[in-house]
């Protein structure tokens, strides 16, 4: 009877180990994927988007809502970007962030199916890592780029891998132009315009803020003076060649 016991307490302790972990790695994707400036704020907290910690969510409710996005809002669907375990990692995390102490990881309710991830080389894997490692804040590749359901996707999709560290820091910007708002001069990714607003990107710091402005006051002007080279200083030469050996093993051309 003591060895029954002690064989359930064990794997009491190596399911709640487990569990942790599947946290932590929800917590990780999280922070590379939705905790932005411009989304949800660090640990669930208020950004540009509504906060998540502490509402009462259930785990279904938050299962099926990030599976499905929001409609009508800049919340997309995961369910079919992200991998599974990622997927099932951050449900889990923000269900802790909602009070529920013991999340359970497995179905998503909702959720379609989750591509599988290619299988990549130890310097791939590093790549991926450094791709969206948290530990850098804003200035990290996630924070402008979405790649295998990580990141955010303020830049254009990248369809052609630079060829080595010194194309990755050169790259062709011609989609970045000029806004010009009363005295204000900044570099910009257009989303739209229309009639009722002008809305883009201003790249002027990290992260790049969403701005929405009436046409009337302000200009868009072809070209602008700002370079990649601005935004991967926190990459050195060795780590760039290791997150392009990433991008090579999941970017079909």
């Amino acid at each position: 009877m003591k060895g029954v016991l002690l064989a359930l307490a064990i794997g009491g302790f190596a399911q709640a180990q487990n569990l942790d972990d599947v946290v932590k790695r929800g917590e990780t994707v999280f922070a590379s994927t939705c905790a932005t400036g411009y989304c949800h704020g660090s640990k669930g907290a208020a950004g540009g988007a509504p906060r998540l910690a502490a509402r009462g969510f259930d785990q279904a409710y938050i299962a099926g809502t990030v599976a499905r996005g929001v409609s009508g809002t800049a919340m997309p669907a995961f369910a079919n970007t992200l991998l599974r375990p990622d997927f099932n990692a951050v449900v889990a995390y923000l269900a802790t962030l909602n009070g529920i102490a013991n999340p359970s990881v497995g179905d998503r309710a909702g959720a379609s199916p989750v591509r599988a991830e290619a299988r990549l080389s130890a310097e791939a894997a590093r790549g991926r890592a450094l791709f969206s490692e948290a530990l850098r804040g804003f200035a990290r590749c996630s924070t402008c780029h979405e790649v295998n359901g990580i990141g955010i996707s303020v830049a254009t999709p990248i369809l052609q891998v630079p060829a080595n560290a010194a194309a990755f820091r050169s790259m062709n910007t011609p989609q970045v132009s000029t806004a010009n708002a009363g005295s204000e001069s900044m570099p910009s990714l257009v989303v739209s315009s229309t009639k009722r607003g002008v809305v883009f990107y201003d790249l002027t710091g990290l992260p790049p803020v969403l701005r929405t402005l009436e046409p009337s006051s302000v200009k868009i002007a072809e070209g602008s003076t700002w370079k990649h080279s601005s935004v991967t200083t926190s990459y050195s030469d060795e780590e760039s060649g290791a997150v392009l050996e990433y991008l090579r093993a999941v970017i079909r051309p």
